[in-house]
């Protein structure tokens, strides 16, 4: 009989084994996901990180993980621009969609602008809050 270890505290390599082994289930599957990291960066005038957008393309999708704008660059538009790079990479890798989750009102409101439409939510997550699920066609 196997062994269950309950841990907040997993290695890179025990977390490895899971991740590599799921993603050779997946591409037996369903055949290999073409995944690849995608990333729009702001930068400051030192050329210094300061946000942007963070994801990867796989099966066909872009998968915005995350999208951070400075306090600074706020309500420009420019949350519309780097999804609309990204978009732009998304489709010359030959993706038909895309993807995002967001627990911020003023996140969904820029993702529905951009043309995003919300296709399933979570209640109370985190509490008091609702996730909401959006896609995109590309």
């Amino acid at each position: 009989m196997p062994e269950f270890e309950l841990t907040a505290s997993p290695s890179p390599e025990e977390l490895a084994v899971i991740t590599d082994a799921l993603s050779a289930f997946n591409n037996a599957d369903l055949g290999p996901s073409d995944r690849r990291p995608l990333a729009v960066l702001i930068r400051d005038t030192d050329g210094k990180v300061t946000g942007g957008l963070s994801g990867f393309t796989a099966w066909g999708w872009l998968f915005t993980q995350m999208l951070y704008i400075p306090d600074t660059l706020r309500g420009t538009g420019i949350s519309g621009n780097i999804l609309a790079k990204a978009e732009e990479e998304a489709r010359a890798r030959g993706c038909r969609g895309a993807w995002i989750d967001t627990f911020s009102p003023q996140a969904l409101r820029a993702y529905l602008r951009q043309g995003y439409e919300v296709f399933g939510e979570l209640k109370d997550f985190p509490e008091g809050r609702t996730r909401s699920f959006l896609r995109k066609s590309l």
